[in-house]
């Protein structure tokens, strides 16, 4: 597993990861139709689904070999809406890199820079057991 391939996810929901590295990930999502709300904005689920796959991929970039993780919590604060034909910006960093768990914070903003949401969301890390 690498840090740098996404998931087939990712490539539905248009996510364009920018930059990856254990201290930070980014990405970009145009808000297509498909992935607007009945008020013609980025969906809300849209928006914790791409802060989720940054969140698990910060986490990838962090793991030992054969290490894999999953979230097991996730909250989300939404401050303005992303219309259509505008794009999503995700900036996600740590918040805490356990042996356990991660802990990570993703902004996400529109062109204007606006804040859109903020998303803070635990990753398990599960390691293999020793025979």
């Amino acid at each position: 597993m690498r840090a740098d391939e996404q998931p087939p996810f990712a490539g539905f929901m248009g996510m364009q990861i920018t930059h990856v590295s254990p201290e930070r990930v980014t990405a970009e999502m145009a808000v297509t139709e498909q992935l607007s709300n009945r008020n013609g904005v980025l969906h809300g689920g849209a928006i914790m689904a791409l802060a989720d796959n940054l969140g698990g991929t910060a986490t990838i970039a962090n793991l030992s070999d054969g290490a894999s993780t999953a979230t097991i919590e996730s909250k989300t604060n939404f401050f303005a809406g992303i219309p259509l034909g505008d794009t999503a910006h995700a900036d996600c960093t740590p918040l805490h890199r356990g042996r356990t768990t991660m802990v990570w914070q993703t902004k996400i903003t529109r062109n204007d820079g606006k804040l859109a949401a903020i998303v803070t969301q635990t990753q398990i890390v599960m390691t293999k057991k020793q025979d």
